[in-house]
């Protein structure tokens, strides 16, 4: 197994991690639906991206709340 032969600085260490620090992702405003967005992808809200339709967004409104549920009765048999 390979072992460093002299103690690396932390000066050294330091610089070699300059890298592994987390990025804050760059939100804008949504030119069509000014919604927030990470920017360059595609809207979540509107499904537009550079003014152009990529994905179909089914409006929320229409399948909210439709779902009926029936009541299942137990007989004794």
């Amino acid at each position: 197994m390979a072992v460093p032969k002299n103690k690396k600085s932390k000066s050294k260490r330091d610089m070699r991690r300059t890298h592994d620090k987390l990025k804050i992702a760059s939100i804008v405003e949504c030119s069509r639906c000014h919604s927030k967005k990470i920017a360059h992808r595609v809207c979540e809200n509107c499904g537009y991206y550079d003014n152009k339709e990529i994905i179909k967004i089914v409006s929320k409104e229409k399948s909210k709340g439709k779902r009926k549920e029936t009541a299942k009765t137990k007989t004794s048999g």
